[in-house]
C-alpha cells in the first residue's frame, strides 16, 4: 500500500471497464445519470414484495486518480447494507467514531449524523433497510447499531451475509443486481412481523410534514407515548421525535441543495419557530452549517441525490414514504 501526502492508499489495479450507469425503472431519463466524473452509478426501485422492507438498491462505481482519497458525503437516514466489491478501503467518519477501513461487507446502522467517506474507488453495492426490514432481517434492536458500523454477520446469520456477497461477487455488478437482490429477499423476508402494522404507520407519519406532534402518532398507532418510543428505539433506532426532526431538517436542507442557496431560508419547514431554531438542527444532524456544508465540493453526492430523486421520488432514504396500509 502506498503513501501519499501522509495517507495510505491502496495499491495501483489494472485499469478496467466501469459498469454501466442507469436504472431498469421506466420512464427514466438517462440523462439523470449522466456525469463529467469519473464515476458510474445504478439506482433501482426493488419488486414490489420487497420495497417495503428493502427500500432502494444501489450500485456506486469510480476509478482513475483523481478518486483517490476522494471525500463525498452521506445524509443521515436508515440502516443500510453495503458490500464492497473490490479490495480498496473505504473510510468513514461518524460524529467522533472513525472507521478506517469498514468491513467490506457491513451493516451501516440507521444515522441522525451525516456521514464523512472517504473513498478509493472500486464498486460499492448498497441496499436501504426500512424498520420493516430490520424487524424481518434483525433479531436486536436498531439502537444497538444507531450511528454505528459492524460487520453484516454481527446483526444477521454469518451464512445469510457470505450467501449475498457470493452472488453478487458472481454478477455483472450493474444490470444483474436487481435481478439477484429481488429474488434474494423474497426468498428470505418472512412473513408479516406482528409488529409490522404499528410500524407501517409510524413509518408514514414521521415523514409526514403536517405531523408535528408525538401524540399525534401514538394515537393513530394506538399505544401509549412511552411504548411508542420503546418501539421506535427497536425498529428505528432513535425516539419518534429526533426521527422527525431528522426528516424535517433534512426536507429543508435538501431543498435549499437543489435551489443552490444555502442563504434562501424561506425555504426550510414551517415546523421552524425561526432560523437560529434550523441552524441549531444543521450543527446536529450535519455537523455544520448549510452554508459552509454547500461550500465544499460534493458532485457525487449531488449525482446520487439528482438520481434518488428521478427513481424513488425523494432525494433522501430519511424521507422515503411507507403506506400505512398493508
Amino acid at each position: 500500500m502506498g503513501d501519499r501526502d501522509g495517507r495510505r492508499f491502496p495499491p495501483d489495479h489494472p485499469p478496467r471497464r466501469m459498469i454501466a450507469s442507469g436504472t431498469h425503472m421506466p420512464g427514466v431519463d438517462p440523462a439523470v445519470f449522466e456525469t463529467d466524473l469519473n464515476t458510474a452509478l445504478r439506482y433501482e426501485r426493488p419488486d414490489p414484495r420487497v420495497g417495503d422492507y428493502i427500500t432502494e438498491y444501489y450500485v456506486l462505481d469510480s476509478a482513475g486518480p483523481e478518486v483517490m482519497g476522494a471525500i463525498e458525503w452521506i445524509m443521515p437516514g436508515s440502516a443500510n447494507i453495503r458490500l464492497f466489491m473490490d479490495e480498496r478501503p473505504v473510510n468513514v467518519t461518524i460524529g467522533n467514531r472513525i472507521y478506517a477501513p469498514t468491513p467490506h461487507v457491513a451493516l451501516y446502522g440507521p444515522t441522525s449524523r451525516a456521514l464523512r467517506v472517504e473513498a478509493f474507488g472500486g464498486v460499492t453495492i448498497g441496499m436501504a433497510v426500512s424498520a420493516l426490514g430490520w424487524a424481518q432481517l434483525i433479531d436486536q434492536p436498531a439502537n444497538r447499531f444507531r450511528d454505528r458500523i459492524v460487520p453484516l454477520a454481527d446483526a444477521v446469520p454469518a451464512q445469510l451475509a457470505s450467501a449475498l456477497h457470493k452472488r453478487l461477487g458472481a454478477s455483472d455488478m450493474a444490470l444483474e443486481v436487481k435481478g439477484i437482490l429481488d429474488a434474494f429477499f423474497v426468498d428470505t423476508l418472512g412473513e408479516p412481523h406482528p409488529d409490522e402494522p404499528a410500524i407501517r404507520i409510524m413509518s408514514a407519519l414521521i415523514v409526514d410534514e403536517t405531523v408535528e406532534d408525538i401524540a399525534i402518532i401514538a394515537d393513530r398507532v394506538g399505544m401509549s407515548v412511552p411504548r411508542l418510543r420503546q418501539l421506535s428505539l427497536r425498529y428505528f433506532g432513535f425516539p419518534p421525535k429526533r426521527l422527525m426532526r431528522r426528516a424535517r431538517f433534512l426536507r429543508s436542507l435538501l431543498r435549499m441543495y437543489a435551489a443552490g442557496d444555502a442563504a434562501d431560508y424561506s425555504l426550510i419547514s414551517r415546523g421552524y419557530f425561526d432560523v437560529s431554531h434550523f441552524l441549531r438542527d444543521s450543527e446536529e444532524f450535519l455537523g455544520t452549517t448549510p452554508r459552509r456544508f454547500m461550500a465544499q465540493q460534493t458532485p457525487y453526492l449531488r449525482q446520487i441525490l439528482r438520481a434518488r430523486t428521478a427513481v424513488m421520488g425523494e432525494p433522501a432514504q430519511a424521507l422515503h414514504p411507507i403506506d400505512a396500509a398493508i
